[in-house]
């Protein structure tokens, strides 16, 4: 039994702002019946800020084929999901991440070769447009999987002392932030649980009530030493796959190496200004860049 699905289910359906409502339906429109799932995530959704920042939307659609048609997108998306795109609509502007309904429900879980997508939807989101009864369900049993994922992946390497459901998040996302190459302060996963810390306190107490109700053939319990060794993999890809996903989206994302240097400098302080050149050449641009910055401390 899931504990965690009524609340997944819950927190999707709270209401936002018309315009992200909008957007959503803009974007859905775009990619026609391909469209299943759109949901709405990030800062802006913790903040309530939408004028003059970047929104973050994931895309969720039957396949890659039913997108896209016969493009190599489809190859892209299938090799190194998601593929990530820009977007405006009504004065907001967006970066909108696609995924396939499997790629979204096993992305969400301990057999992804990455953090990128669960620790994300172990934090809150909502689901502002779905095309039908089916859509929703598969949206919501695929990010009841994230919180999950990450208790069960973080508890094992927090010792033997009793651990409540706040120490649990904090370590887990200390450590996903740690599997990426991220431009965010040091304080940042702790900041996201006090952005709500009643909302994390009922989720992890519906995921370890969730946990303990687990089929044995279903439980994803790990020794300290697997889940060490589980950690050090995500920590090498998580890098790596920041590095490729960046080279891919020079083709995918018009401005990608100018987003790039936005997003470092607001949330590391920086002011980091892209060269000509570096717009012209973005992959050898961006590979010349990330260096320098790992160095400084910038990114992680």
């Amino acid at each position: 039994m899931s504990y965690l699905k009524p609340l997944v289910n819950t927190e999707l359906a709270e209401p936002v702002e018309p315009r992200v409502t909008a957007f959503a339906e803009a974007i859905a429109a775009q990619y026609g019946d391909a469209s299943r799932a759109v949901l709405f995530y990030g800062s802006c959704l913790r903040t309530t800020q939408l004028e003059g920042q970047m929104l973050d939307f994931y895309l969720i659609v039957s396949s890659y084929e039913a997108a896209y048609g016969k493009s190599w997108l489809v190859r892209a998306n299938k090799l190194l999901p998601p593929n990530v795109f820009p977007a405006e609509h009504g004065g907001l502007v967006a970066k909108i991440a696609v995924l396939s309904e499997q790629h979204f429900h096993k992305l969400n879980g301990p057999e992804a070769s990455a953090v990128s997508v669960w620790a994300r939807f172990a934090q809150p989101s909502r689901l502002v447009w779905f095309a039908d009864e089916a859509a929703r369900e598969k949206a919501v049993t695929a990010i009841a999987r994230a919180p999950l994922t990450l208790f069960e992946l973080a508890l094992p390497v927090l010792g033997v002392q009793p651990q409540t459901p706040m120490s649990i998040w904090r370590r887990g996302f200390e450590l996903t932030y740690g599997a990426e190459l991220r431009a965010e302060r040091a304080n940042r996963p702790g900041s996201v649980v006090d952005a709500d810390p009643e909302r994390y306190e009922r989720f992890g107490l519906a995921t370890m009530a969730t946990m303990q109700n687990q089929d044995p053939s279903e439980s994803g319990e790990l020794t300290f030493a697997e889940a060490d060794k589980r950690w050090k993999t995500l920590r090498r890809n998580g890098k790596l796959l920041t590095l490729a996903r960046l080279a891919k989206a020079s083709g995918t994302y018009a401005g990608g190496i100018d987003y790039l240097a936005w997003k470092i400098n607001r949330h590391a302080g920086t002011d980091y200004v892209i060269k000509p050149w570096q717009r012209r050449w973005p992959i050898l641009g961006a590979l010349t860049m990330l260096p320098r910055l790992i160095a400084g401390g910038a990114i992680k």
